[in-house]
């Protein structure tokens, strides 16, 4: 190669070996501060590929685990309504049995009555009280049979959900109904003496329509019933809705279906938890009485079988717990399988990279330095002019 002064080889050379390993030096530092491996999809596609469907994985996992605690809780809610139940029926019990014996007068067993009937008004009120999250647990489930005419999703009503009415032996009852004023935007529902209302909040409406979906509870001071109401925006505040009947279907079982999974077939990832209701219509209790000698011993048979009831709902109680318990263990292992996984993709080995770095440290200072030589090299030549 002839001398020159004109293209300096040398210094092109170190220049672009230089760049390279200023660039490379950079990535290494942004790795670094990143802790991960992969920056972007060119470090490696496929692995930012997996890598970012496990973290998606791992997210739905992590959430699937708060379901299952959460369904725990309200097992342990149940459980607890369920056991302070079994103590009033054992106290019910205790006094149906006394209340049976001949020597007590008429004024001895109406006294005893008095304590038996308000515990048997205590477990219809724990019944219908006990809720996680808004939502009863041991009162059953009931259910309108077909939204009445004006209450329709076509009026921009999507749901009426009931809670804690005692339909008796039972299973249906026609004997409510329905209906809306404009005047107080208020709903009432009704079985004819005892009325549930409520009401929209007028800081809801925009010329008398609703800007926003609301739900709205009807609700009684001296019950423990409720009844809900499901609006979507649109609906029309400003147009009454008459009295409309409707058809209460009730069921001795309030079921829930929790998510446990990241998948979307149910069978897999969901589990349904069935809650049985220990209400007195459940239990058989309702007219139970023991002002007499033999109302008490009837009403002692009763309680025997109603504590066979609630202990029956109570073990099933606890096999769901021991399940959901099994179902939370096995998905914090997944998620330890599933962060290890992504972690080997991901993740940044850092003693690694920091002798990576180190190199090109070297080799951006090593560039530098025969940089400044190559550019040297002209220099040189011009001593051949001296």
């Amino acid at each position: 190669m002839p001398l020159n002064v004109i293209s300096n080889f040398a210094a092109n050379v170190a220049h672009r070996n230089l760049v390279g390993s200023d660039m490379a030096a950079s990535t290494s530092l942004a790795k670094l501060s990143a802790g991960t491996r992969v920056l972007a999809a060119k470090d490696d596609a496929a692995a930012l590929a997996l890598g970012s469907r496990l973290t998606v994985e791992i997210a739905g996992l992590k959430q699937a685990a708060v379901n299952a605690g959460q369904a725990s809780s309200m097992l342990q809610i149940a459980d607890g309504a369920m056991s302070k139940v079994t103590d009033i029926l054992n106290r019910m019990k205790t006094l149906a049995i006394q209340a049976s014996s001949g020597q007590l007068s008429s004024t001895d067993r109406s006294l005893l009555n008095s304590e038996f009937v308000q515990l048997r008004s205590e477990i219809d009120r724990i019944a219908t009280d006990t809720e996680f999250s808004g939502t009863k647990l041991v009162n059953g489930s009931q259910s309108i049979f077909s939204q009445p005419t004006g209450f329709e999703v076509a009026d921009n009503v999507s749901g009426i959900n009931l809670q804690g009415f005692d339909l008796g032996a039972a299973t249906s009852s026609a004997a409510y109904s329905i209906s809306y004023a404009s005047s107080g935007k208020t709903f009432t529902f009704t079985n004819g003496t005892t009325n549930y209302t409520g009401a929209i909040d007028n800081s809801q409406v925009t010329a008398n329509v609703l800007d926003n979906a609301l739900v709205v509870t009807l609700r009684n001071s001296g019950s423990n019933a409720t009844v809900t109401l499901s609006l979507d925006a649109g609906f029309a505040t400003n147009s009454n809705i008459a009295a409309a009947t409707v058809t209460i279907l009730g069921a001795s079982t309030t079921s829930f279906t929790f998510k446990v999974g990241t998948g979307t077939v149910a069978a897999e990832d969901d589990i349904t938890i069935s809650l049985d209701s220990v209400t007195l219509s459940t239990l058989a209790l309702t007219t139970t009485t023991i002002s007499t000698s033999t109302n008490a011993g009837a009403a002692s048979t009763a309680i025997s079988a109603a504590v066979d009831t609630v202990v029956t709902a109570r073990a099933n109680v606890g096999a769901l717990q021991n399940r959901l318990e099994f179902a939370s263990s096995n998905i914090s292992i997944a998620v330890e399988n599933t962060e290890a996984a992504r972690s080997s993709l991901m993740d940044l080995d850092i003693a690694a990279e920091m002798s990576n770095f180190v190199s090109k440290q070297i080799l951006v200072q090593a560039g530098v330095s025969m940089l400044a030589q190559a550019n040297q090299l002209p220099q040189n030549l011009l001593r051949l002019f001296q």
